[in-house]
């Protein structure tokens, strides 16, 4: 068994500590699209009892991502190009997740790797003291620092969801 080195590095181009938590933000990412290449499309669009399908959270996930970004970190309006890639309502009148069906892999991982871009974009001139500067919004001030912590945490959890989802689709 080849021995690997599990370590956490800096993504190039960024101040060293915010490139490290955004290597972490990447790490998730990576996983993700590494277990879900490949996917066929009834798995991608297969809903188990009550729970989201793998399209329905991967919609999710980026929506999230792009959310957080504009409304919290930027504060401004979505830019035209990525709120097209949200034509669809995000969650029913019951507020559960709505039904992604039909929307490709490709499309999907467009979705996530446009969002991802424009994303990492934003945090490549923030020098610490702007990745610590509280955003003050009407019901929480958010710090950038806090957002990237935030949005680990989300996809890792979604991550989860949907290699549950797999395991079970796939037995």
């Amino acid at each position: 068994m080849k021995r690997r080195s599990l370590l956490v590095s800096s993504l190039p181009g960024y101040e060293e500590e915010i490139g490290r938590w955004l290597w972490c933000l990447e790490d998730v990412r990576r996983t993700l699209i590494t277990e879900l290449t490949g996917l066929s499309q009834r798995i991608l669009d297969t809903k188990i009892d009550e729970r989201q399908s793998i399209g329905s959270l991967l919609y999710h996930i980026a929506l999230i991502e792009a959310d957080w970004l504009y409304v919290e970190v930027l504060g401004t309006e979505w830019d035209p190009e990525i709120l097209s890639l949200f034509p669809l309502e995000h969650r029913s009148e019951d507020g559960s997740l709505i039904h992604i069906e039909g929307q490709s892999l490709e499309e999907h991982f467009y979705r996530l790797n446009k969002v991802r871009e424009v994303f990492l974009s934003h945090f490549r001139s923030m020098d610490l003291i702007d990745w610590r500067k509280p955003r003050v919004l009407e019901h929480y001030d958010v710090t950038p620092e806090w957002v990237v912590y935030h949005l680990i945490e989300h996809e890792s959890h979604h991550r989860g969801q949907i290699f549950q989802l797999l395991r079970k689709l796939k037995s």
